[in-house]
This record gives structure tokens, sequence and C-alpha cells, in this order.
């Protein structure tokens, strides 16, 4: 497809004057048209450019999809891009730094790592996980014979940022042992074990649940204490490190999304964490892009169900909860009309 700036800018214009749209300035730095998935990428130079393409409820843009023909149509901030590339940049700096300095059990896949993340750098609009890793939706199993011995700890919680870790890190040759800390069905619902079990069985990966006993955590929730996301992702995460030192594996991956650049990877009592989503750069629509092709089912509700108890008979917490939701769409994990559904979800039951 061949279409200038000038002749988009023209086209949108066009758009926005027969829904009614008042008149606005366009800018756009980039077009760019991806053959290979029929999708039209456009870049404008900050955010309120952004909006003014994509209109109000997205119908420009919608409008714009159904005009030219394509399959989907991206629009990106250049003011996000250079962000999110500069926080890839140090997270790139960081793994230089630690892999020289510290031996791991199998350098190949930490190698493959970088080599993912200074790909996604050089080539950030149009990366593409599944292409990258020639995952298709009728053929995504692995097609690499994996090691006997696993290389990293993966804390699988059944959610799309764990199940995204595990995708990835299982493709680049961790050979990864899930670990899932069970606490109970109050934290660890029934759809978050069919997500885990299926994921596994389909990827091939070994995994172990390991039971926690939550009794004097949860009873303190119930009290209005503390809320409980805090207390419980420290326990969590406890647990898989130890499993991890007891099974002699010295790189544990999370699904994180908020530490970012040099903060994504640490090393600790001789622990290689890695928040590989964070790690990455990764939005929460990549994230359920590559592991909708594994038929992860995603939740549309924040938290889990001792959350939703704790909410119902203490209000209030559901401000920390807003906050939490906050802090991803500050850190750009989260697009506004993502943030404003997942609060919607927190709040639509208060009368």
């Amino acid at each position: 497809m061949q279409l200038t700036k000038n002749q988009l800018i023209s086209i949108i214009e066009e758009i926005r004057t027969e829904i009614g749209h008042e008149e606005s300035e366009l800018n756009i730095k980039e077009v760019i048209f991806h053959s290979k998935n029929n999708m039209l990428l456009i870049i404008t130079p900050d955010r309120p450019d952004k909006s003014a393409v994509i209109g109000k409820g997205g119908w420009v843009v919608g409008k714009l999809r159904e005009r030219l023909g394509v399959e989907n149509i991206h629009v990106a901030a250049y003011t996000d891009i250079m962000v999110k590339q500069y926080r890839m940049e140090l997270a790139g700096e960081k793994i230089h730094e630690i892999t020289s300095k510290k031996p791991f059990n199998d350098s190949n896949a930490l190698n493959n790592l970088m080599d993912m993340l200074f790909e996604k750098i050089e080539n950030l609009s149009l990366f593409n996980f599944s292409d990258y890793l020639n995952i298709t939706e009728s053929e995504h199993h692995l097609k690499n014979e994996q090691n006997k011995s696993h290389n990293a700890v993966v804390a699988l919680s059944g959610g799309v940022d764990s199940s995204f870790s595990l995708i990835i890190s299982a493709f680049l040759g961790f050979n990864p042992l899930a670990v899932t800390a069970d606490p109970g069905s109050i934290v660890l619902p029934q759809h978050f074990k069919n997500n885990i079990n299926n994921l596994c069985e389909t990827l091939g990966v070994d995994h172990n649940y390991v039971p926690l006993d939550f009794s004097d955590f949860i009873n303190e929730s119930f009290e209005g204490r503390f809320h409980p996301c805090g207390r419980c992702s420290k326990m969590i995460h406890q647990a898989v490190i130890k499993h991890a030192k007891e099974n002699d594996i010295n790189i544990v991956i999370f699904g994180d999304m908020l530490s970012t650049g040099s903060q994504s990877m640490v090393y600790k009592d001789d622990i290689l964490r890695i928040n590989l989503p964070a790690f990455l750069g990764v939005s929460k629509q990549e994230l359920q892009s590559l592991t909708s092709l594994f038929n992860v089912k995603k939740s549309n509700h924040f938290g889990c169900p001792l959350l939703g108890e704790v909410q119902k008979k203490f209000p209030h917490m559901r401000r920390y909860s807003i906050q939490r939701v906050l802090r991803e769409t500050r850190a750009g994990v989260l697009e506004p009309g993502q943030a404003l559904d997942l609060i919607w979800s927190l709040c639509k039951d208060l009368k």
C-alpha cells in the first residue's frame, strides 16, 4: 500500500467531517504498512495527536480501517515509543552487566533473550512475538528438543502475564519448570488452574503446585487490616524462589510488568530474578495477542475471589485496587480504555 502522510491526513479529515467531529489539527510522523499482516501503523508525534487520529470512542480509526480495507490499524505516539525504547536499552545494559559477572546453568537461553530484546529495540513499532518465534495459530508446539535439566523456574498464576512469561521462556530454550503457589481456590480459582494445566500440557512443560497455608493471612484480610494484594504477592514470590533453590535452579522468571528498565532483572542471594514482560517492554495488547494463540483465557475482573470478598466487606479497599490499575496505566502498560474497564469492574456493584 502506497500512502503518504498527507494523503492519510486528508482521508482522516474527510472521515472526521463525515461523522461530525470538530475540526482538529492532524500531525502524523510516520506511516508504515506491514503487508504480511495487512496492518497499518500510524506514528504520531505525541499522545494528543494520537487521540485526534483515533477519534472519540475509536470511531475515526474504525472508519479509516474500513475505508482502507486493512485488517488492523495501530496508532502509536512517538513519545511513548521513545520511553519504551529507553527502558529496554536500560534492560539490555543490565543483562550484559549481570551475565558478564555471574555464571548460569545455561547461557544460551539468556543469549536468546538478549537477541530478542535487541531485535525488538531495533524494530519496536513492528515487532511481533509470534512472528519472531515462528508461532502460528495452527502450529505452536515447541519444535526444538529440550534439555533434560531445568534452567529456570517460571512463576505461573494462570493469568496472561505469567502465561506470556512461560511461553517466551519455553521457546527461548530455558526449559522452564513452571511453579504455581496454591493457597486454595479463594486465591487460585479453578479457571486459572484450567489455564495453567492446559498451557503446560500444550508446551510440554513440567509443572509443580506448591501448597501454601494462607489461613492466618485470609482471616486478617477479612478483618480489614490491609489490602491483600501486596502481602499475597510477597508470600507467593518467596515460595517460588524457595522452590527454585530447593531444585538448584538459579533463574526465576515472573510476569511483573511494572519493574521496567534496570529493575526488570535483579541478581540477589544467588538468584537471577527476571520480570520478563517488563524486561521486554510488553504491553497488555502484546500479552493477549500471544497468549490467545495458546487458548489462555483472560479474566475480565481485577484480582482474585479473596480480593473481591474483601472489597465487598470493606468498600474503601477498592481505592487501593484502583491505585494499582493507575500505576500500570501511568507506566504505559495499560491503555486508558483498558484501565477504565478494570476500574468499572471494581466499582460497578457499588450502590
